[in-house]
């Protein structure tokens, strides 16, 4: 099943040399989810193929303008290529009478229904579930109100031993019990466990998206053991204090984070617009925490 992370922006609030402010697609089985909607997110949604109707959840981390003043623009084309489909805004408050002034004088009235379902920085949330997948919320600590977003994959289904359930006769039809732990019973009363024929189900994934934040100890609870971490990484260590004043975090502090939470990946993001090579970002990083990547804008990241 697929769970990937495709980077459209990965620059601090300066877009500097083709890097673009924070966006990014997960696609989770074909369900398409956009975290942060920087300037330029469209062009870049287009320039990557991803079709923005597809696109049926949208959740912004805080209200700088880095991660959202992309927002008007999307809705709006979203509006113009004839978008029916309700579209479902999660963000801070105030968002809402953002988009409400941008709509009012634009005399634009959107052909869809947007749904605004408002996140709280205080206490963590589940914000979205069904049976496949889970997205909550949880506080960071920023100059403003901010979020971060994990999502959980559901409870995956187990491997069928093809070989040894054509052999032992079990029709096609049962294959999906098989799979979901339920035995099979002929009708001469023999039972064919399910434990037989399938391998134990593959451990469930999940994506974490640390948005920006100064490095405390209050979020680590919420993104223990995951899969894939995304971590701002604004600076190098040697500007801690800077990242300390702007309320950000360096590439050495979010490795240790990824180490101290047991993630298994660590995917750095938001860099300064000081560093043109990301190179020193990088390794600074893996000498603490080894599985650590650079995101690159254009190129789709395995959770």
């Amino acid at each position: 099943m697929r769970f990937e992370v495709l980077i459209l922006g990965n620059s601090s609030a300066t877009p500097m040399y083709d890097r673009h402010p924070t966006s990014q697609v997960v696609n989770f089985n074909e369900q398409l989810f956009l975290i942060d909607c920087g300037e330029g997110t469209q062009m870049q949604l287009s320039r990557y193929g991803i079709k923005s109707n597809k696109i049926n959840h949208i959740f912004i981390s805080h209200l700088h303008g880095d991660h959202y003043l992309g927002l008007v623009g999307l809705l709006s084309s979203m509006h113009l290529i004839g978008r029916k489909s309700d579209l479902h805004l999660y963000g801070p408050k105030g968002l809402d009478e953002i988009l409400a002034v941008q709509f009012k004088y634009s005399e634009t009235l959107l052909r869809y229904d947007l749904i605004f379902h408002e996140t709280s920085a205080e206490e963590p949330q589940v914000i979205f579930e069904n049976r496949t997948i889970k997205v909550s919320t949880f506080p960071l600590t920023h100059r403003i109100p901010c979020t971060g977003f994990r999502f959980d994959e559901g409870q995956r289904s187990r491997h069928l031993l093809v070989e040894d359930i054509e052999e032992a006769g079990i029709p096609v039809a049962y294959y999906q019990l098989l799979k979901n732990g339920v035995d099979y019973v002929r009708e001469d009363g023999q039972v064919f466990s399910a434990s037989d024929y399938t391998l134990p189900a593959p451990l469930s994934r999940s994506y974490v998206y640390c948005s920006d934040t100064i490095r405390t100890a209050n979020y680590l609870p919420y993104i223990q053991h995951a899969t894939l971490i995304y971590h701002e990484s604004t600076f190098l260590h040697e500007m801690v204090d800077r990242a300390k004043e702007t309320f950000h975090t360096t590439a050495l502090e979010a490795a240790e984070i990824a180490k101290e939470t047991h993630a298994d990946k660590l995917l750095l993001g938001h860099y300064s617009a000081r560093y043109k090579d990301l190179q020193p970002l990088l390794l600074e990083a893996q000498f603490v925490f080894p599985k650590t990547m650079l995101s690159q804008e254009g190129k789709w990241f395995s959770v």
